[in-house]
């Protein structure tokens, strides 16, 4: 096979697959479509007739026998139907985004999201991130949604208006590296390499955009060599991301660096086409007060976040005693 008929055979690969992902976004619409219909159509008999929940699981029982090949007609996925017209249906905001998304994803942020504000965080970012449903309830159970309100940045004013709410989202408060194993007084050595060694599992919990470039990045300036932690780029804000790694409490001072940092690799690595470089300090812990107070001048999006190790829990095994019982 010679070079012009693998591109060629490339090129017809990745039409058919761009047919398939627009036939399933298809496909998945029209089944949202159905489900909401169905949820209404539920609703509406049961306020008009005055059934009782008995319809649901009637209907259940005659759908499945009349459909017996079909598996979304369970009694619990009748009920998320009627859950989902009940909970969108007077908020027209977040009626257009239920069909963005998969059927289970929906579920999963029915059943598990409090609020209209919550479902709307995780119906956008889910779509606008493609995430797998086990990604959606990572994110949830590591409370993305609320670390993204509390979170610390001086973004509001360094960060153009059409970029600044996703980049706010791209820096949490507090990151989890439940994937570490380090003693509670590691050096930032140990915690810098243990990341790189984890880099699959430390780009999942700093989001999906984010994709690595270098650890100890050097950067000269005036004959001087100057390393950043880790330098990242962000595929959707379409900048590099300085992350500085602190294993201590937020000192002011550490801002100064990190401008430093991104002046110059907006001068010496950004290309012309990519926006501003955004900062990242993660420390062990912060005074929020002090943070505070040190955003509230400069010219440089700089974000202040807290890393958290959780101890393993290790099962005390039997003494010898208790085994000798045992058997």
């Amino acid at each position: 096979m010679n070079k012009e008929y693998l591109i060629f055979l490339k090129e017809i690969k990745e039409r058919i697959n761009l047919a398939q992902y627009t036939a399933l976004k298809t496909v998945n619409k029209e089944l949202i479509n159905l489900y909401w219909d169905i949820g209404k159509k539920i609703v509406d008999k049961q306020k008009q007739q005055g059934w009782g929940n008995s319809i649901v699981k009637n209907l259940a029982k005659d759908l499945q026998k009349e459909y017996p090949g079909i598996n979304g007609f369970s009694v619990q996925n009748l009920w998320y139907m009627r859950q989902m017209y009940v909970t969108y249906s007077k908020n027209l905001k977040l009626q257009p985004l239920v069909g963005e998304i998969s059927w289970s994803k929906n579920i999963v942020i029915l059943s598990k999201c409090k609020n209209d504000l919550e479902k709307e965080f995780y119906l956008k970012q889910t779509k606008e991130n493609n995430w797998t449903k086990n990604l959606l309830i990572h994110h949830i159970e590591n409370q993305t949604y609320d670390k993204y309100l509390l979170n610390q940045t001086n973004f509001d004013k360094t960060v153009s208006k059409k970029n600044k709410d996703l980049s706010k989202f791209a820096v949490k408060d507090e990151y989890i590296f439940d994937f570490l194993e380090l003693k509670e007084d590691h050096l930032e050595k140990e915690l810098e390499k243990s990341l790189i060694n984890n880099i699959k599992s430390l780009l999942i919990e700093l989001g999906s955009n984010f994709c690595f470039v270098a650890s100890q990045y050097r950067i000269e300036i005036d004959g001087e060599e100057f390393f950043i932690d880790l330098l990242l780029y962000h595929r959707v804000l379409r900048c590099l991301i300085v992350i500085d790694l602190k294993i201590g409490k937020f000192k002011p001072e550490y801002v100064g660096k990190m401008q430093f940092y991104l002046s110059a690799i907006d001068d010496l690595v950004k290309t012309k086409h990519e926006n501003k470089s955004i900062g990242i300090i993660i420390c062990k812990d912060k005074n929020r007060t002090i943070v505070e107070y040190t955003l509230r001048e400069g010219n440089k999006p700089i974000g202040i976040s807290t890393y958290k190790i959780p101890k393993k829990i290790i099962r005390e095994l039997p003494k010898k005693e208790k085994l000798r019982k045992i058997f």
